[in-house]
């Protein structure tokens, strides 16, 4: 589970941060009989699963992490196994979001120094 400070997370949410929890896309099951589940490519070789009935960003998978599923930590009404463990993008979070020091490592973005 981490926190994404990434500027497509920021945009497609509009939030300075979400938080993500990620899944072996084979472990999760994805009911929708309404077919109201909608993918969009939001950058090249990645993409966001949102509700086409109330709009909401619900799922990221990308092929920089290729079998995995991330879905949004709010979405979930109960207790989960783990916690968040890491900021990552952190590089380009929101200036006008505080962050309290919560003691979790603060990692840029892949190859950004």
């Amino acid at each position: 589970m981490a926190h994404c400070h990434c500027s497509l997370c920021q945009r497609a949410h509009g939030a300075g941060v979400v938080t993500w929890v990620g899944f072996e896309a084979t472990q999760v099951v994805i009911n929708d009989p309404d077919g109201r589940l909608t993918w969009y490519e939001s950058s090249p070789g990645a993409e966001r699963g949102f509700c086409t009935r109330c709009g909401s960003t619900l799922f990221f998978r990308s092929q920089k992490w290729a079998g995995e599923l991330h879905i949004v930590r709010s979405n979930f009404d109960t207790p989960l196994d783990r916690e968040p463990q890491v900021h990552v993008y952190y590089d380009t979070h929101a200036p006008w979001l505080p962050t309290a020091d919560d003691g979790l490592p603060r990692k840029a973005a892949p190859g950004s120094g």
